[in-house]
């Protein structure tokens, strides 16, 4: 019965990478713990930073630090284990006050407070959020009724100097009564154009300030995408750095690798998402044809591309220089007020969202909306053949800046 009972507690110090009672034991941002050793090669081997155990994805790699408090349960676990080991009296431990039930619920205590401040911070940042749109908010509002203020006043001033001069015209040819009319008639209509005005300029200042707001909170999932010069059509030149791509004249001699596309000048980014959020940046400048998105892992790469989510594609194009296109089921053409210079990508997986962006404008150009992911997911570019040099200029993977 004691190795029972050893076994049993022993469960709640094992690590669940390698199975074994903690070493070093460290904590990370989504509250699982693992062995320093394991967390860190199993980061080492993978392209993401995700936990094992919940799959939650992290940025930036966490800083590891040792769990003290965990570090001195292991301590006092192992101690406890040996004892009860050597101890021929079972009977009698069991009749005692149970010392693996208290560490277990301590260490139960410190994970849940530990989910409790993670919690908090989240909510924090929300607020945070929220109170910086409807501060701008209201700061717009209150240069508006001051424009109205002007703008009226003004109005009024304009209104009586030329209601005087044309009063004193009409006095001499009709009645009273119909000067006093027309001169109400003139001065209302013009402060109810100037109403007007303000509310229209108040709207799209509004939409403007909330657009910021959801470009400046999907930017907050920057990833850092480089292409894949595996997956590179054989006429695509990439820069050294797999930041920039355009197409060449010559078609290279290159092995056709099963991930390679063949038939047309395509190229993926070499990170894959399976979880979370993510979003890059893409340079569309002087361009006249071009194409960008997410793929998933497993679309053909040798023969015909339906680019269509029912193919495995979540992509936006531009053709003719002016034909901006969402290609969706059924295609979409887009009408938007001016060409995007840069292109923002961002994904949602759990979500089922892809939402395109014209960052200068922080202007949202399209969404997928209840889109069903079941495998990675890649980075989708396409420069589009030269056409005799107007289509030249490379696609650029830009860093996010967030203003």
């Amino acid at each position: 019965m004691a190795a029972v009972s050893i076994l049993s507690s022993e469960d709640q110090f094992l690590c669940s990478i390698c199975l074994d009672v903690f070493t070093d034991p460290v904590t990370i941002p989504c509250g699982h713990n693992f062995c320093k050793n394991c967390i860190t090669d199993h980061w080492n081997t993978k392209d993401q930073h995700l936990c094992p155990m919940c799959k939650e994805g992290f940025t930036t790699r966490p800083d590891l630090r040792v769990n003290t408090f965990i570090s001195e349960m292991v301590a006092q676990f192992r101690q406890s284990a040996q004892q009860k080991a050597s101890s021929s009296s079972s009977e009698q431990q069991v009749s005692k006050p149970g010392v693996q039930m208290i560490q277990k619920r301590q260490l139960k205590i410190q994970e849940i407070k530990h989910s409790v401040n993670l919690s908090e911070e989240d909510a924090d940042r929300e607020i945070a959020e929220g109170v910086q749109v409807f501060t701008s908010l209201k700061e717009s509002v209150e240069r508006g009724l001051n424009e109205l203020i002007n703008t009226i006043q003004e109005k009024q001033k304009t209104t009586e100097k030329q209601a005087e001069a044309f009063i004193k015209e009409l006095e001499q040819e009709i009645p009273d009564s119909h000067v006093l009319k027309t001169t109400s008639i003139f001065s209302r209509g013009t402060v109810v154009k100037a109403v007007a005005q303000l509310e229209e300029t108040l709207s799209e200042e509004m939409k403007k300030l909330l657009a910021e707001s959801e470009l400046k909170r999907v930017q907050q999932y920057a990833v850092d995408v480089t292409l894949d010069p595996d997956t590179a059509h054989p006429e695509l030149i990439l820069s050294d750095d797999g930041k920039k791509v355009n197409h060449g004249d010559v078609r290279k001699n290159l092995p056709d690798n099963p991930e390679r596309f063949s038939r047309y000048c395509n190229v993926l980014g070499k990170q894959s998402f399976s979880s979370g959020r993510f979003y890059f940046e893409v340079q569309v400048k002087g361009k006249t044809e071009w194409t960008l998105g997410v793929v998933r892992e497993s679309i053909d790469r040798k023969g015909e591309i339906p680019l269509s989510p029912e193919g495995g594609y979540w992509t936006i194009l531009l053709r003719n220089g002016n034909e901006y296109e969402a290609c969706d089921d059924p295609d979409v053409l887009l009408s938007l007020k001016s060409p995007p210079q840069k292109v923002g990508v961002f994904v949602d997986y759990e979500e089922g969202l892809v939402s395109f962006y014209d960052v200068d404008a922080a202007a949202l150009i399209y969404s997928f909306t209840g889109c069903s992911f079941t495998e990675k997911l890649f980075p989708f570019f396409c420069p589009c053949p030269n056409n005799v040099g107007e289509n030249s200029a490379p696609l650029i993977i830009s860093p996010v800046r967030v203003n």
